[in-house]
């Protein structure tokens, strides 16, 4: 086992010369040049400028085939002036009057709406850029993308944009502020790729073909973006964005008196340069933000939830992508957990093409005497290697700023954390890796403080495969991290898996195919502790409707003591051995129907001996565009012997999500989670009167189940105003 961790390198150097291979779509260019006369956006396009611009069309099919060109046709025109980048896009019907979208709510599922989407590589790096976009409803779409095309939706910036429809087409016009976006300053070739789903033919393309196995997004496949000269600089690039609130909360288990709190406070983004950014908070206040979904937790490890906090967000990837899922250095939702966030800053950016660069530091209060005042700073670094390759520094540092060791023994003076990665690419993103290495530093644990891990990927349309493996010492510690495994107390881990679809010519089924998964535990002995092996086969369908059935084998070795049903029960012992098999199905229907739902079900043994029965379902109804209404629950039946019995736990979520207009949104979320003993409502209204400034009234009360009576209630009214100096 050891001689396969230290192979690591040579599985890259194998693949490594792959990543010089030429752009592959650089025949795909578009030339744009400075509009002739002004421009409204207004979704008509029939401003004299357009009829100068260039016409991008004959796009390609990505899905179902990839073999030929779409059925869906689309003409997209660009322009610019000294402030803002125009784009024009006609989206022609299949059938007239068709029409397929969720709701007008900004930030659209994907899957779920018919809908244009623009993908700029500003930096002409095929790593990090922006994405533009709307729904066939005039819903918007915007984006920060990282690590080679995901697109982080969280990000939110300042742009227009428009939306009419008729029978024979869509069409879409966005002004786009060369301030809201980043870009390398002298350059003159971006990379761009323009996508369109059309749902009512189940039907997605690109102008640049991209392979089916990826998404549309991905940075590896866009064409070029030649400018007749370089992007204008934006100038002066500040913007102010204060906010004022006030909260009212009231305890009602304890009967206190209401508690009525304003709070004001803001952001300051300033560009540094077109291509660096200087974030600056002072206060920050998080209520708005979208309440977690959510999960019955039956792991013997913590859940993740994603950050969901605008400060927190921009290039957020230098920060939080490093390492893998489950061992993050940095997660940012550390920060500011049950205590107030007094101030802080964050620099991020392009220094030039090749070096990327990320600062952080955050300064919170205390909630008692025994918390202590935490001073958190990140430094990050990356550097591009070869097409599309990078490699990555990074330095987390907690502090407590006013530590004592009568108050604050309970904690940790401080914890810092140094590591480095290097993340493959390869020119066609066939090809994808990362290997890493993390040592921790925190009073009273060394030796034994450090991880490494490591992956490799092959991806063609019907094959695929990758390997996977990772170490965690005893003593390594991430304090401001996500490690959820590190309770093993230190642990070898492999996790290869490899998967075939076989592409058939049916009316209704594109592919079909097994894969195999297996993740395999050591301790620091090399005695196995856990092991998984899930066998499943999959159908995917036209329409995008999916089947999966599967069989899983387990075994568990307890490192610690274990109550299953996490009810606070009675729990398994160290060292007591559990296996079990099970066998699953997960069923997701197409999204072109006004009802939509996905079905799942687990059915099998359990810790000692047991039985566990899951079902979880999703149902969803929209009355388009202005009414989303999704139901959603989770079932869990588990028979144990003495002294757990019975446990049924249930976990059910109705969601109404209501869009009047592209700029005021309703929503309102209930979750009943026996497992908590809590129902939790929230609802949310929303008026976005101006781009990126927002007016919020915000509801949120705890119910005890039994008797429906109020634990907690909390009533929030938020005004925030973005404004550009």
């Amino acid at each position: 086992m050891r001689r396969i961790f230290t192979l690591t390198p040579l599985f890259f150097c194998l693949i490594i010369l792959k990543g010089f291979a030429q752009k592959p779509n650089e025949s795909y260019q578009y030339h744009i040049h400075e509009a002739v006369s002004p421009l409204t956006v207004d979704g008509i396009g029939d401003d004299p400028a357009w009829n100068a611009a260039e016409t991008a069309k004959d796009f390609f099919m990505i899905t179902p085939m990839d073999t030929s060109f779409s059925r869906s046709l689309t003409d997209v025109k660009l322009c610019y002036d000294k402030n803002n980048l125009y784009i024009l896009v006609i989206n022609h019907k299949v059938i007239k009057g068709s029409l397929v979208v969720e709701s007008l709510k900004r930030d659209f599922s994907f899957g779920k709406n018919d809908n244009f989407l623009l993908f700029m590589d500003t930096f002409d790096d095929k790593t990090n850029g922006f994405s533009f976009g709307a729904n066939a409803a005039g819903a918007p779409w915007d984006g920060q993308q990282g690590d080679g095309g995901t697109v982080d939706l969280s990000w939110d910036n300042k742009w227009v944009s428009s939306v009419k429809n008729d029978d024979d087409k869509w069409v879409w016009e966005a002004a786009i502020p060369f301030k809201s976006i980043r870009y390398k300053p002298g350059i003159t070739r971006w990379g761009i790729n323009f996508s369109r789903q059309d749902l009512t033919i189940s039907e997605k393309s690109s102008w640049a073909p991209v392979p089916r196995q990826f998404p549309s997004a991905s940075l590896a496949y866009t064409g070029v973006l030649v400018w007749d000269v370089p992007p204008p600089n934006p100038g002066p690039n500040i913007s102010v964005i204060p906010y004022a609130a006030m909260k009212m909360t009231k305890d009602h288990v304890n009967d206190t008196p209401a508690k009525y709190k304003p709070t004001v406070g803001g952001d300051v983004k300033i560009g540094l340069t077109p291509s660096l950014n200087l974030d600056l908070t002072v206060n920050p206040d998080f209520s708005q933000v979208d309440v977690d979904v959510q999960q019955t937790n039956l792991n013997r490890f913590e859940l993740f939830f994603p950050e969901r906090r605008q400060f927190f967000l921009e290039n957020a990837d230098l920060f939080a992508n490093f390492g893998y899922a489950t061992i993050r250095p940095f997660f940012s939702r550390r920060i500011g957990l049950g205590v107030p966030i007094q101030f802080g800053a964050r620099m991020s950016g392009k220094i030039n093409k090749n070096w990327r660069i990320g600062v952080l530091d955050v300064q919170t209060g205390s909630s008692d005497t025994l918390t202590p005042r935490n001073n958190y700073a990140v430094f990050a670094l990356q550097r591009q290697l070869l097409a599309r390759s990078n490699v990555r520094f990074i330095f987390v540092n907690k502090d407590a700023t006013n530590y004592s060791l009568d108050r604050h023994a309970a904690t940790n003076r401080y914890n810092r954390n140094i590591g480095a990665e290097f993340n493959l690419a390869s020119a066609k993103n066939l090809w994808t890796g990362k290997v890493m290495v993390l040592k921790s530093f925190t009073p009273g644990k060394s030796g034994d403080d450090f991880t490494h891990a490591a992956d490799l990927k092959f991806n063609r349309a019907n094959f695929f495969w990758q390997w996977q493996h990772e170490y965690v010492g005893k003593n390594y510690n991430a304090e401001v991290g996500y490690v959820p495994n590190a309770v093993r107390m230190g642990y070898y881990k492999i996790s290869p898996n490899v998967g075939y679809l076989f592409f058939i010519k049916d009316p209704r089924i594109i592919s079909h195919g097994p894969k195999l998964v297996n993740n395999t535990y050591w301790d620091k002995k090399f005695d196995l502790s856990d092991r998984e092996f899930i066998l499943s086969y999959n159908i995917n369908f036209i329409n995008r409707a999916t089947i999966s059935v599967y069989g899983a084998e387990n075994y568990v070795r307890l490192l610690s003591p274990f109550d299953p049903t996490n009810l606070g029960k009675d729990r398994l012992p160290t060292g007591s051995e559990h296996k079990w098999k099970s066998a699953g199905f997960d069923i997701v229907s197409g999204p072109q129907n006004s009802l939509t739902f996905l079905a799942s079900g687990l059915f099998g043994g359990y810790y000692q001996n047991g039985h566990r029965n899951n079902l979880r379902a999703e149902l969803g109804y929209r009355v388009q565009p202005y009414v989303a209404i999704t139901m959603a629950a989770n079932y869990n039946d588990i028979r144990l012997p003495e002294p757990w019995k019975r446990t049924q736990l249930w976990l059910v979520g109705p969601r109404v999500d209501v869009t009047f207009t592209n700029s005021l949104f309703f929503t309102t979320f209930m979750q009943y989670n026996n497992q908590a003993d809590n129902i939790n409502l929230n609802a949310r209204l929303q008026w976005r009167y101006k781009p990126a400034s927002d007016l919020f009234i915000v509801y949120t009360d705890n119910y005890l189940p039994e008797n429906m009576r109020v634990k907690n209630r909390a009533i929030v009214l938020k005004f925030t105003y973005w404004l550009n100096l």
